[in-house]
């Protein structure tokens, strides 16, 4: 098994792969979850999202702070990562992460007012990971499984690993 750092690594260059994530909040009755673009993804791990103020996930946030962010690509990559929010008020900060799709959402750029950054501080992450090779013994292991009668081998570090990050 891989040490924390590499697997932190591991987390990390998959949480750059995606493009969107689903962030999942707390409310007062369930948990609500919709898709956002990830804005960027720091060193380590956390992320930040661009939301409106007026939103209930805003809202939400404001009375719970805890996240769940799932990353989802096909069939062969996946992250869930756990979290704290914080909702941030920085125009520098929103120029720095700005990028031409929020334009929709945000009609007055970076300066809309109605402009709010989220940022994750990642506190545990999980992934799955069967994309190149890996996905190559994964079925391999999967064909042996339904021949034998046995679960397929997971390789742990490889094809999955949870890290506190």
């Amino acid at each position: 098994m891989e040490d924390a750092k590499n697997q932190r690594d591991r987390i990390r260059d998959l949480l750059q792969s995606f493009q969107t994530a689903m962030l999942v909040t707390h409310g007062a009755d369930f948990a609500h979850a919709r898709p956002m673009a990830i804005a960027a993804v720091e060193e380590d791990c956390n992320l930040w999202f661009i939301s409106g103020r007026d939103t209930a996930k805003v809202m939400e946030i404001e009375d719970d702070a805890r996240v769940l962010v799932v990353c989802q690509n096909e069939r062969t990559r996946y992250v869930s990562l756990n979290g704290r929010a914080r909702l941030i008020n920085d125009r520098a900060k929103a120029r720095e992460l700005w990028k031409s799709e929020f334009q929709a959402w945000f009609p007055g750029g970076a300066k809309d007012p109605n402009l709010l950054l989220i940022h994750v501080k990642a506190q545990e992450a999980e992934y799955w990971d069967n994309s190149g090779l890996k996905g190559l013994r994964y079925a391999f292991q999967a064909a042996k499984a339904v021949a034998t009668g046995r679960q397929p081998a997971i390789e742990e570090g490889k094809m999955h690993g949870k890290v506190a990050v």
